[in-house]
């Protein structure tokens, strides 16, 4: 059986940030000012879903928006939290529940948050969560991988060196989940992790969306917000209205 927890402990370690230390930020800036003028936003109170360190809730608030960035991870919002301000705001969460007495005009999900749970059911858990958190008319945008493309392209096994590590990375899909075990060594200890993630398709998130009261407005293919094709697109990104 899967275990259930992968993300928490993984995600709140010092070597997933290391791993993956080389994320493009300038990219990432550039996503969501596109983001921002494709949705018309100007001063919204927006919820940045599973936000990490908060490099794209930076973004969002230098635009003018208000912003509450929430992840699963305590280390990753101890880091975010130096950034806080009167309209920058960060807390542990589980993306899978509402907060309490909040209400947002959009909820950012990006960077494939989503599909880590074993059961189907936390999966909706999610998009009911958001569902309930939206005001009314309000906007999803889930920015995903492009299955296809990843598993046409899939590189079964490599290494990565960062800051004198040599992590050890291996990928495979089993039909569900498209899984990378990680393994390496510091300062004496063997380390060994796993991320895994499911498969979803654009159809499985049209699914999905529609029985939690979304329609899907726009779909795009990649950060310039071009037209989403399966077989060649690098991203899946979804904008979705509450109904």
């Amino acid at each position: 059986m899967q275990d259930e927890t992968w993300f928490s402990s993984w995600f709140d370690t010092k070597y997933y940030h290391i791993l993956y230390k080389n994320r493009d930020d300038s990219e990432a800036e550039m996503f969501i000012s596109n983001l921002y003028k494709q949705l018309h936003l100007s001063d919204e109170y927006v919820l940045d879903l599973a936000c990490g360190k908060g490099r794209h809730s930076f973004t969002l608030n230098k635009l003018g928006l208000h912003v509450l960035g929430v992840d699963l991870s305590p280390q990753s919002i101890a880091c975010a939290e130096h950034n806080q301000s009167d309209s920058l705001k960060f807390q542990v969460h589980d993306m899978r529940q509402v907060i309490d007495n909040e209400s947002f005009d959009v909820v950012f999900n990006l960077f494939t948050s989503f599909g880590y749970f074993e059961n189907d059911e936390d999966n909706f858990n999610v998009l009911k969560a958001i569902y309930k958190m939206l005001n009314t008319n309000g906007i999803l945008v889930i920015d995903f991988m492009n299955t296809t493309r990843v598993l046409a392209n899939l590189v079964k096994e490599e290494i990565k060196r960062e800051d004198a590590i040599d992590f050890h990375l291996c990928r495979s899909f089993d039909g569900r989940f498209i899984k990378k075990n990680i393994s390496f060594s510091d300062e004496g200890k063997q380390f060994d992790f796993q991320e895994s993630v499911r498969g979803f398709t654009f159809d499985d998130f049209h699914n999905m969306l529609t029985q939690t009261n979304f329609k899907i407005e726009s779909v795009f293919g990649d950060f310039q917000l071009n037209p989403f094709h399966a077989a060649t697109s690098d991203r899946l990104i979804i904008i979705a209205r509450k109904l």
